[in-house]
């Protein structure tokens, strides 16, 4: 394992490289080792790399800043989570920048059914900080991941609603996991590891909370969640960064509206306006858009269907996976299955007509 974690920190510090190449590699090879000991001609030939990535690859050879960030690592119990772990966030990997490692202090499900992003400005109104209360509270029976930056202002409310309501919360940092920033949050961080959330970043120790990681720090707040609601904003700055991020990405945005003359509602009424939100008054609102109404079933009907149908070797295989969670990602299916992609697609293909399987928006796959 040390031997492997070397080499996915160093495959972050290889020139020509950088996380869409890095993630080509990784799904390629299956782990980083292998990247760094395939010769130039497999590399090179590989769609997406050429010679001039491979040719950096074979001429890497300083590992001492790898082997540092190692000793922190251990020394603090911080999770890295390599693009090939079954704890990397499943819905990062339907970005095409996907980040290639990343760094987890917290026990919070990263793959929970239910993940939603909640950002806003740092200057909030009095409206804005009831409204996120109320949100939240409202989806306090849906058990609900919630996602935030740890920024002042709405971010640190989601947050704090959150883990109040018993739900599990993430801060998404713009720097690396040896400090909080801002500083006055380091009490809050502590509440959320507290009550079972958790702190996630893409950035190494010793990291500046330089004003430019915040932007790539957004990329992971929109593309691990399920939807962003953007509650008070104006029409510059994060939230709208995460926004656009999002819709980028293919996810539901949903916006609060607010008073026209209010530039706090600046953005929030121009993602709405422009379609590039959903109009957002309550939780109620959200859970029906996004297909989370509880449905009353008996405990043994899930697999009843099943029961009924003779399944394949391959078909019985993926079954088997989707019984383990709520929604599983068509890579995970792929890595936990050991079938080829063309044996899995069959397989999924049947189970889909046999209605024992559905898939959902995202590559996901449930069990009917």
């Amino acid at each position: 394992m040390h031997s492997e974690l070397l080499y996915q920190l160093a495959l972050t510090e290889v020139p020509n490289i950088g996380c869409v190449r890095a993630k080509i590699l990784a799904m390629h090879f299956g782990n980083a080792e292998m990247i760094f000991k395939s010769d130039f001609g497999s590399l090179e030939k590989i769609e997406g790399i050429g010679a001039i990535p491979a040719r950096s690859i074979k001429k890497f050879s300083d590992f001492s800043n790898a082997e540092e960030e190692i000793k922190f690592i251990e020394k603090y119990k911080i999770k890295p989570l390599f693009l090939t772990d079954k704890a990397y966030p499943k819905r990062l990997l339907n970005c095409y920048d996907s980040p290639t490692l990343l760094f987890y202090k917290g026990e919070a499900d990263l793959n929970a059914s239910k993940i939603i992003a909640i950002v806003g400005t740092r200057n909030h109104t009095e409206y804005g900080k009831q409204q996120t209360e109320k949100l939240v509270k409202e989806l306090s029976s849906q058990n609900i991941l919630v996602v935030s930056g740890m920024a002042f202002g709405i971010d640190a409310i989601a947050h704090k609603s959150a883990f109040k309501n018993d739900l599990a919360t993430v801060g998404v940092l713009g720097h690396g996991l040896d400090q909080i920033y801002p500083p006055d949050h380091s009490n809050l961080a502590k509440d959320m590891l507290k009550h079972g959330g958790g702190l996630l970043t893409e950035f190494r120790s010793n990291t500046k909370p330089d004003k430019h990681n915040f932007p790539t720090r957004n990329r992971i707040v929109a593309g691990m969640s399920d939807a962003t609601v953007v509650i008070e904003t104006g029409e510059k700055g994060g939230s709208m960064i995460t926004a656009e991020l999002a819709n980028g990405y293919n996810k539901d945005v949903f916006a609060l509206p607010g008073r026209v003359n209010d530039n706090k509602s600046a953005g929030c009424n121009f993602l709405i306006r422009n379609n590039k939100a959903m109009l957002l008054t309550d939780a109620e609102e959200l859970i029906e858009v996004m297909g989370w109404e509880e449905k009353l079933q008996k405990t043994n009907s899930k697999f009843q269907r099943e029961l009924f149908i003779e399944l394949s070797k391959d078909e019985k295989i993926i079954v088997d996976i989707l019984k383990e969670k709520d929604l599983v990602h068509v890579d995970e299916l792929n890595f936990k299955s050991g079938l080829s992609s063309s044996s899995m697609a069959v397989a999924i293909l049947n189970l889909e007509l046999q209605g024992v399987v559905a898939t959902l928006p995202g590559k996901l796959y449930k069990l009917n």
